[in-house]
């Protein structure tokens, strides 16, 4: 006798929830880790320091640390709620990059000192203009797998 006839119902097939944060998507998580530590610790130590020097590049590098640990933590949370959250956070994040890179390129001015995003994240080895790129690269697969 096997299970399904002892119960008397049949067992639905469990569907396997894909996780965001396994495999390649675990450098995604490494990342933006490291990134939300490297912007969150750049903007309080310049932000306490020296705040009227050049506070819209401070505070635009505390907005990107904020970015970047909603998206580590929806990539490590799962599921499709938080691949979608993830994913508005990725665009909005390469919108940032863009606007701000370019910014920083037209008015240099602008920003007397360099945020995450000043110059497509040439500070960063352009790995913030990189990052919310693979990034939704790796959340659209995941919501067809």
């Amino acid at each position: 006798m096997t299970d399904t006839e002892r119960t008397g119902t049949p067992e639905a097939p469990q569907k396997q929830q894909f996780q965001l944060g396994s495999g390649p998507g675990r450098v995604l998580v490494w990342f933006y880790g490291v990134f939300t530590v490297a912007a969150a610790s750049r903007s309080i130590v310049q932000m306490i320091m020296d705040f009227d020097r050049a506070p819209l590049a401070y505070v635009l590098s505390a907005v990107a640390a904020v970015v970047y640990g909603f998206i580590t933590y929806s990539l490590v949370r799962g599921g499709e709620k938080a691949r979608r959250a993830a994913l508005v956070c990725c665009a909005a994040e390469l919108a940032g990059v863009l606007v701000v890179g370019t910014w920083t390129l037209l008015e240099p001015s602008a920003f007397p000192d360099a945020t995450v995003w000043s110059d497509f994240g040439a500070g960063y080895l352009l790995i913030p203009v990189i990052l919310p790129v693979t990034g939704m690269i790796w959340l659209r697969r995941a919501r067809t797998a």
